[in-house]
């Protein structure tokens, strides 16, 4: 990974799951819709004043939602931005 990059590709884990679904409610809102499906695909992250997670989420059916949350030294979780509708073959790219 070079400095401010982002890192290679990553497998699904259960930390990263779990922590992405803190923000799920707030995704919801900004999809004006309820998920009901909400499965960590791969991710990439990013070391700033804190961590940067870019990860790509299955929402169901053949819909993939591409987000990036930030993580910051305190521990606190937020949704920075999201980018719909994604394939499952695109890559994550910086947002």
């Amino acid at each position: 990974m070079r400095a401010g990059g982002t890192s290679e590709l990553k497998q699904p884990s259960e930390e990263v799951q779990q922590l992405l679904e803190t923000v799920k409610t707030e995704l919801e809102e900004k999809m004006e819709r309820k998920l009901d499906k909400f499965l960590l695909v791969s991710y990439k992250t990013q070391v700033v004043a804190g961590t940067n997670y870019f990860a790509k989420i299955d929402i169901g059916g053949e819909e993939l939602v591409h987000l990036r949350v930030y993580k910051n030294l305190q521990g606190e979780v937020s949704l920075h931005s999201h980018q719909h509708p994604k394939t499952r073959e695109e890559d994550i790219q910086y947002f």
